[in-house]
């Protein structure tokens, strides 16, 4: 099967989001490496070789093969400025037929947090799966104390839908994470998470 080379590129009003390249191996290894303390507590362990050129060059292999094969959504966030890498948003777990749905995860270097750039990204990738990719609903989940992502969350419009125990491994352990989902004309209303 021959898979189809497609570019997908997202703006928003301060970067552009596009699937991962080769060349960003250097800058993507380097956030990483920096923000690893800021992130680990909140993402699966990380393999031995994950910030090795060889892990990165699978990483992009299987962006490729996801965004053509119609699973995935990798996509790197890039402010235009400066052409700085930010971070990474993924609408991975792309499902067709009767459930038309999608899963959000993402994760932002240290030193560019709380400065709106993932409440910019996210918007952007909810409604390019509304409207491209004919979605009905984007789940995401994450760690109940991770109010940060919680409240990103849902100031990006979506609602609290209830608690998923043992969900993910997170540094080695099996975690309960709170669930979340936007729908594409929602009309449930507000809803205010209990935990």
């Amino acid at each position: 099967m021959l898979l189809t080379r497609r570019k997908i590129r997202i703006e928003t009003e301060r970067m552009s989001l596009r699937q991962p390249m080769m060349s960003d191996f250097r800058d993507w290894a380097h956030l990483r490496r920096v923000s690893a303390d800021f992130l680990t507590p909140w993402e699966p362990t990380w393999a031995a070789d994950h910030l090795s050129r060889k892990g990165f060059t699978n990483r992009v292999y299987w962006a490729q093969r996801s965004i053509s094969g119609g699973t995935a959504l990798p996509l790197f966030l890039i402010r235009r400025e400066d052409e700085r890498l930010l971070g990474a948003i993924t609408l991975d777990n792309i499902r067709r037929g009767p459930s038309q749905s999608g899963t959000l995860g993402y994760w932002i270097g240290e030193a560019y947090a709380r400065q709106g750039y993932m409440r910019e990204a996210i918007p952007a990738v909810v409604h390019y799966a509304f409207d491209r990719l004919d979605l009905s609903r984007i789940e995401a989940a994450c760690l109940p104390s991770n109010t940060a992502s919680r409240g990103l969350l849902e100031k990006s419009g979506f609602k609290y839908e209830g608690v998923a125990q043992s969900y993910l491994q997170i540094g080695g352990r099996w975690r309960t994470h709170v669930l979340y989902a936007a729908l594409r004309g929602d009309r449930r209303g507000r809803s205010d998470a209990g935990l």
